[in-house]
């Protein structure tokens, strides 16, 4: 093993002898950091210190003045969050890091650094020469340090800089969110050296064929000087290390090598059983390990529905705005703590979710790691939304980042969805899907954004925000300052005299989750097309964790709900409706998933106030908000339920039959019995047991007649089953007359 000896604040390590296998040198810890000018150069002098990963805001001393406040140009405008100068987006700064390591022997043939991802266009410096650079800021860094090493033993000069989103061209992606305010950069990902020699393993995708019990294995191999190759492998059982296959790639001394290696009795990988493997190669000069798991995962177009493993799977889950919660005031270092990170997605699973969509952001590559072993399908959005100069982005241009981020990605069994943008409706993304799809040798579905579905086989997402017709929040004429628009109540409008506010009346009857993506050239849109929707998006009731509205939310809380005039209150009835939106877009199975949003994001109550949220009580120690899992939970329960009941007044005394839809998202059958109550001040006032059953991966429907209290007032309506020891209930507020 590679002797290796780290410096407090380092700037210096050492790297032991050279060794006949791969060796990997981790760089992340503490760097020191300067800032310049765009076109200054080289700083003379650091006197702060940043860790790695992370981000430039978390030096010490701060390399930036913290933002205070000031209002920019544009203060007279309510949804303007720029913050002029103080912004990183609006910045000309170059950051630049810096730490020194020295090699006891510089004879590796391959001297690699890699940089996992850093944004925005990084550059990178070795003694002094400028040896390699990325315009990219969400996929990896390579660049061979051999060339510019100095001598064994002496000491070697390692800088990055990074820049600012705003100096980046227009032919790369810039992550633009416009509902963002800081962006600030930074080397968010591990940084480490590799060192081996040749043949050297570049790449590996693992592809599943489920259908003949085998892998199929494509390695990329450099082989400089031409040396003999003999590529093995070994694949083990991750968790017990049991080797399950070994042997010899039988197409060596080829720059890419494919081969299928069988698996007779495998284990497949699911987000209930995340069994995983892991492959070893090995060259004789280099050595590469992977992990993978045996699942597949395809569209089922004429059924609307997703297959995991070829049978029918509902996706149940949440998103997570990494790039967002970069911007929370709470967010420190919890995205690179590892237990932290471990427990937010096992908070998640403890939700009942399988699956999440990253969107707008890609996170570390260690949470994709986690998502392997705990079990989540993930829906991996690449950071582009409504960007700017689509002439200029052009399909060539996406098809080369598209082409970085899947070679790091696709041996993840998580990663089910490659999803090329948010929201957008520009054909280049249909094009560059198309150049690339070919690369992914398990030919994962795309999602497209409000575009067309690039391919037949592919989903599409919906954005079903029913709220959004009510949103008329703010009465310009008596904006004056950004101050009005955020804490001024009396620029609220009450909304149009012409709009039905019994919101109810949206969820009332089986709809198609609805979208902007209109095919009229072939008289076809989202209600006649047949591809899987996965609702990755809807409701639009965001409140930040104190219970305060977000900018797009003031005027529905109130429109629809001034009697939610307290946070306490509208964080019930935040809960309470979401609860029932999710029920709804579940129960009638029109979607293949049904995705909150947000699982992770920023929460701004104070200027600039933002326009989502998450829904913590306290992110730091992961303890979701009260009501939210009070009414969530259930929501989302494996087998659930729904009253498929609307009306929110009945007459005492008067019979009224309730119908109750079950479904199953399980592979197992269920039995027991549905109690429907009347509750008043807690205490049941009528019930009935109904007995019920349902198959896997069924829908069924039920009814029950009451006989409505005598008493008047404000009830619950409750219906109520056992689920693996759970109560999962649905409720209905109801006021007898």
């Amino acid at each position: 093993m590679r002797q290796i000896k780290l410096m407090m604040a380092g700037v210096l390590f050492a790297i032991g002898a050279a060794h006949a296998q791969r060796s990997i040198v981790s760089l992340n810890g503490t760097w020191q950091i300067a800032k310049t000018g765009i076109s200054s150069g080289m700083p003379v002098a650091y006197t702060s210190t940043v860790p790695v990963p992370g981000l430039v805001d978390m030096a010490t001393p701060a390399v930036e003045e913290p933002f205070t406040g000031a209002l920019d140009k544009d203060k007279n405008n309510p949804f303007s969050n720029t913050y002029g100068n103080k912004s990183y987006q609006y910045n000309n700064s170059l950051y630049w890091y810096k730490r020194s390591f020295v090699l006891k022997s510089n004879n590796d043939e391959v001297i690699l650094l890699k940089l996992n991802k850093a944004m925005f266009s990084t550059k990178v410096y070795l003694n002094g020469k400028l040896i390699g650079q990325n315009s990219y800021s969400f996929t990896p860094t390579y660049v061979k340090l051999k060339p510019y090493l100095n001598e064994a033993g002496k000491a070697n000069e390692l800088v990055i800089s990074v820049g600012c989103s705003n100096n980046l061209p227009d032919t790369v992606c810039r992550a633009d969110d416009g509902e963002k305010v800081l962006f600030a950069p930074g080397i968010y990902d591990d940084v480490k050296i590799i060192l081996s020699g040749y043949p050297f393993i570049t790449n590996v995708q693992t592809a599943p064929i489920l259908s003949k019990k085998q892998v199929r294995v494509v390695a990329e191999i450099n082989n400089e000087g031409n040396k003999q190759l003999n590529l093995s492998y070994v694949v083990r059982e991750l968790s017990s290390k049991k080797v399950v296959a070994k042997g010899v790639a039988n197409n060596a001394n080829n720059s890419i090598i494919d081969f299928n290696i069988a698996l007779p009795n495998c284990m497949l990988w699911s987000p209930e059983k995340p069994f995983l493997y892991t492959i070893e190669l090995a060259t004789g000069a280099d050595k590469l390990e992977t992990r993978f798991g045996m699942r597949s995962f395809r569209s089922d177009k004429q059924n609307g529905v997703v297959l995991l493993n070829e049978k029918p799977y509902y996706l149940r889950g949440t998103n997570i705005a990494l790039f967002r919660f970069f911007e929370d005031s709470q967010r420190g270092n919890l995205p690179w703590d590892n237990n932290w990170v471990t427990k937010l997605h096992q908070t998640f699973k403890d939700m009942h979710w399988n699956a999440f969509r990253n969107t707008l952001s890609f996170p570390p590559e260690r949470w994709y790691e986690i998502a392997d072993s705990l079990g989540f399908l993930i829906q991996d959005e690449y950071p582009l939304w409504k960007q700017k100069d689509p002439i200029v982005l052009t399909s060539d241009h996406l098809a080369k980042e598209y082409t970085a981020w899947m070679r790091e990605r696709w041996n993840h069994p998580s990663v089910v969805i490659w999803d090329a943008q948010n929201e957008s409706k520009y054909d280049t993304s249909t094009v560059a899907i198309n150049k690339v799809r070919g690369l992914d040798l398990s030919n994962r579905p795309w999602d497209n954004g409000y575009n067309r579905p690039a391919g037949e086989n592919d989903i599409m997402e919906a954005h079903p925000y029913l709220f959004g017709k009510y949103f008329n929040a703010y009465d310009l004429k008596k904006i004056t300052t950004i101050a009005d628009a955020y804490f001024d109540t009396s620029t609220i409008k009450k909304g149009p005299a012409n709009v039905d506010k019994d919101y109810l009346k949206l969820i009332s009857s089986p709809r198609v989750p609805d979208n902007t993506w209109v095919n009229k050239s072939k008289d076809e849109d989202r209600k006649t097309a047949k591809y899987p929707i996965i609702i990755n998006e809807y409701e639009w009731l965001w409140l930040n964790r104190d219970g305060s509205p977000t900018t797009l939310d003031k005027g529905i809380y109130a429109n629809l709900f001034p009697e939610a005039n307290t946070p306490e209150k509208r964080l019930e009835v935040y809960s309470k409706t979401l609860g029932m939106i999710t029920e709804f877009w579940r129960a009638h199975r029109l979607a293949a998933g049904v995705l909150y949003f947000s699982g992770l994001s920023y929460s701004r109550s104070a200027y600039p106030v933002g326009q989502t949220s998450d829904n913590w009580a306290d992110v730091k120690n992961l303890v979701l908000e009260p009501h939210f899992v009070q009414y969530m939970k259930p929501a989302f329960s494996p087998v659930g339920l729904m009253i498929n009941f609307w009306k929110n007044k009945l007459e005492a005394s008067s019979s009224q039959a309730f119908p109750i839809i079950l479904i199953n998202d399980t592979y197992e059958k269920w039995a027991g019995n549905i109690q429907l109550s009347f509750i008043k001040d807690d205490k049941t006032v009528v019930a009935k047991n109904i007995a019920a059953k349902i198959n896997e991966l069924g829908k069924e429907n039920y009814s029950a007649s009451l006989q409505l209290p005598t008493e008047k007032g404000k009830y619950q309506l409750v219906a109520e089953i056992n689920y693996n020891g759970e109560l999962v209930k649905s409720i209905r507020e109801i006021t007898i007359e």
